[in-house]
């Protein structure tokens, strides 16, 4: 059971108690990521996250990691286009530890000119190691094909351009706006009980800003068409279609679909694409959902000379699948494996964190896994069909990257 403690300056606190284990994970979650940012300064959502690592008013860069090392932990950070997260996974009786050095990382990062300038380059080669990697970056030529200069057409590390500008003071400028109490959730599961929200609120609970969270714009789905010629083995292609939101009423339908269109080894489209004709060795389906929109995503990669038959074969597999519908023991099977994957991913503290911090970030609320089990067992050839149609009837946007020209 996921208990929940709001502190005095809004900042959440969730908690889910597992004592049959040993350790417990804790994740800072932010309400920020590359949709909050502008053409001057995409990226700094990703930068800020290397920069806490980078040393704290009372600990040095390599004190940070030298302290999760020796008591055997785990600490770690991801940005996304609308959230960060900071966490550590540790053995229990290193919680209060891992707690102390994730809120010296969170309030206390100098932001040293030096050490900035040192990450730059470091980030720096993380951009060019994606850009060595064509199959991630037709993703995000897909975003822009399907959002276009909307912040969620930005590219989550930005560019070199946007990442020479930075400062120390523009960075604590964007976290002063943004890592604002109403703007964070802390989250944590394991071996630990409710005493642990006195502690956790006894370092976040009194931090407040003269920022308040601002209103999303929301994206329009354009169904643009963007194109690259890049020197590859393959060419990668990816297509989009607008989806659901976060928290949408449909959203189960959707999930339930997309496994049968793309989401397995059993999936139309790896039966018909990969095991039947033989056109790629990758070749899937998945739902990205943002507060206020969605993007349903097809990828495949594959020898040039073979896109135009891979793109007509998933064309021609999307509209034979629309036509047609999906069969009882598709939907079964799916719903069946659906079920299946919720509960397995549900096994570590740290799944379990990741779940319940995003789940209070995004949705402000926690479905049961029974709950979740009845809203899928809810799901039917009529529920399907609707979905279907106002996902696969509306534009489509389109991204290549390929090693020659047209």
């Amino acid at each position: 059971m996921v208990k929940k403690y709001t502190c005095s300056n809004g900042l959440r606190i969730v908690l889910e108690e597992i004592p049959n284990v040993r350790s417990v994970t804790i994740g800072v979650w932010v309400l920020t990521g590359s949709r909050n940012e502008n053409e001057v300064n995409n990226g700094m959502s990703h930068f800020i996250e290397h920069m806490l690592f980078k040393g704290t008013e009372n600990r040095s860069a390599r004190d940070i990691a030298e302290s999760f090392d020796s008591i055997g932990g785990q600490v770690n950070a991801f940005t996304s286009k609308e959230y960060t997260c900071y966490y550590a996974k540790v053995l229990d009786n290193h919680a209060d530890h891992a707690l102390d050095i994730l809120a010296d990382m969170f309030f206390n990062s100098t932001f040293d000119q030096e050490e900035m300038e040192r990450e730059k380059k470091v980030v720096l080669e993380e951009i060019k190691m994606y850009e060595d990697t064509p199959d991630d970056i037709v993703h995000d030529l897909l975003a822009k094909a399907s959002f276009g200069n909307h912040a969620l057409g930005y590219p989550i590390l930005g560019t070199d351009q946007t990442l020479k500008s930075f400062t120390p003071e523009k960075a604590k400028e964007f976290m002063n706006q943004f890592y604002i109490p109403e703007n964070v959730v802390v989250s944590v599961a394991g071996n630990v009980d409710e005493s642990f929200f006195n502690k956790v609120e006894s370092y976040f609970g009194s931090y407040t800003s003269e920022h308040t969270a601002g209103q999303y714009e929301r994206a329009e789905f354009l169904g643009e068409d963007i194109r690259r010629k890049k020197d590859t083995e393959q060419a990668h292609l990816c297509m989009g279609y607008e989806g659901l939101q976060v928290g949408d009423d449909d959203i189960y339908n959707l999930v339930v679909l997309n496994n049968v269109l793309g989401g397995s080894m059993s999936s139309r489209l790896f039966q018909e694409v990969r095991e039947q004709r033989g056109l790629a060795y990758s070749i899937f389906s998945y739902h990205s959902s943002h507060l206020d929109n969605g993007l349903l995503t097809i990828y495949g990669g594959t020898d040039k000379d073979q896109l135009p038959v891979l793109k007509d074969t998933i064309e021609q597999t999307v509209n034979q699948f629309t036509k047609e519908g999906l069969t009882e023991k598709e939907i079964t099977n799916s719903k069946e494996q659906l079920k299946g994957n919720i509960v397995l991913s549900l096994e570590s503290t740290n799944s379990r964190m990741s779940r319940n911090g995003k789940n209070e970030l995004l949705l402000n609320r926690h479905r049961s896994l029974d709950e979740m089990v009845q809203q899928i067992d809810k799901v039917d050839h009529k529920s399907i069909d609707r979905i279907m149609k106002q996902v696969f009837n509306g534009k489509q946007s389109l991204a290549i990257i390929s090693p020659e020209e047209n």
